[in-house]
């Protein structure tokens, strides 16, 4: 079994170390951390440590660890660091750790402001979608760790394409470097147009009122078309129908609008939501409307549905057919290839006397030839709209 003793350091160039860890670093014999660690910590290693940088593939620095290894890592190496790393790819390995402040509490003290309260979402090396969904919840106070490509200003951007614009962004750069450190505040608009040197971090501060239920006649809609959209209440009872509160991948098939991928966004911001349309006029449309109604992260598709290679995209738990152009069948059979278990699928249909294409008799045939088990249905009629039923089946 191999012993790791991780320790946390700041950018100072020269640390401080309590005597313990002092002592464990005149014992140690095999030493591992960043280039930039090495740099800080080099003179204290003993004369004849053996150094293993940690680049990736990880796969092959672990390949190299042996016996003990003392590990040098940025801040707290269990706040979002290498001590997880060692836990996941050696689940059985014995840790000890010596802690220090990472850059986020660090950045705090400079601002001195509490941190009790501040959700943490690290965009190192990960997708925007725990940064949207901090957003979408009107978070107020939301610490983020960056990286090269998430940048403060590529933050600063995002969140003013999609209408975040009620914050103030405090940056730290080289937090612990008593000759670089940097602290800055600033509005979106002025960390946009700016270049911040790495590693960094940064505090936001504000909030946003978050909407349920987008009234009709604010959307863009397709050529003005206005029965080409899913009414509120009905887009409402749909969401409640598909049970989103308990899903996790949404996907939203003959989207249109997007009206019903940006409600599920809006309401559900803990989705992913994959969205389909054969029509590439409507890329444009569900595109403006995101950012009208700050609803980052869906991703879009355009193209035919049944054409698609779905094989990269996450399973979904829970579909919804706003589309089917009469190949309701085919697109329901090509579903359930890649629908989880206990997944569902919604459609809502339109009882209309100049319908050519009953759709509750299609949604019949494809559920029976398809073993799909049906729920009871439920009916719904707005105003002097047609009558709407919303159809609900499961494997």
């Amino acid at each position: 079994m191999i012993r790791f003793i991780v320790i946390g350091i700041t950018d100072n160039p020269q640390p401080f170390f309590p005597p313990e860890v002092l002592e464990v670093i005149r014992n140690g014999k095999v030493f591992s951390g960043g280039k930039r660690h090495h740099e800080i910590v080099k003179s204290l290693l003993p004369k004849d440590a053996e150094w293993i940088d940690i680049t990736v593939p990880l796969d092959a620095v672990f390949e190299q660890y042996h016996d003990e290894v003392v590990v040098f890592a940025s801040g707290d190496p269990l706040f979002f660091g290498f001590a997880n790393t060692i836990r996941r790819k050696m689940p059985d390995a014995d840790i000890m750790v010596y802690p220090t402040f990472h850059s986020l509490q660090m950045l705090a003290h400079r601002l001195v402001i509490p941190y009790h309260d501040m959700r943490i979402v690290s965009l190192t090396g990960r997708p925007w979608h725990e940064f949207d969904r901090a957003l979408i919840e009107g978070t107020r106070k939301i610490g983020v760790l960056t990286d090269k490509e998430h940048t403060p200003a590529a933050i600063a951007r995002r969140m003013m394409d999609y209408g975040y614009k009620d914050y103030q962004m405090h940056i730290g750069e080289h937090l612990g470097n008593p000759v670089n450190e940097r602290v800055t505040s600033l509005s979106l608009e002025a960390v946009a147009e700016q270049e911040f040197s790495h590693p960094n971090c940064l505090i936001l501060i504000g909030g946003h009122q978050r909407r349920w239920g987008i009234p009709d006649d604010e959307f863009t809609l397709l050529d003005g078309r206005e029965k080409m959209i899913t009414k509120m209440p009905i887009r409402l009872l749909t969401l409640q129908a598909l049970d989103l509160s308990h899903r996790h991948v949404f996907w939203d098939i003959g989207f249109c609008t997007g009206s019903v991928s940006i409600e599920a966004c809006l309401q559900f911001p803990h989705l992913h939501i994959e969205a389909f349309e054969i029509r590439p006029e409507c890329e444009a449309i569900i595109r403006e409307n995101a950012r009208r109604f700050h609803a980052p992260g869906i991703d879009v598709h355009i193209g035919d549905f049944l054409e698609t290679n779905l094989s990269a995209l996450p399973r979904p738990d829970a579909v919804f057919i706003g589309g089917h152009g009469g190949k309701l069948k085919e697109i329901m059979a090509k579903v359930l290839t890649v629908l989880t278990p206990d997944g569902v699928i919604v459609m809502n249909s339109v009882v209309a006397p100049k319908v050519t294409t009953d759709s509750r008799q299609l949604w019949d045939e494809a559920c029976r030839e398809l073993n799909l088990r049906q729920e009871p249905p439920l009916h719904i009629q707005l105003n002097d709209n047609h009558p709407i039923t919303i159809l609900k089946c499961r494997r």
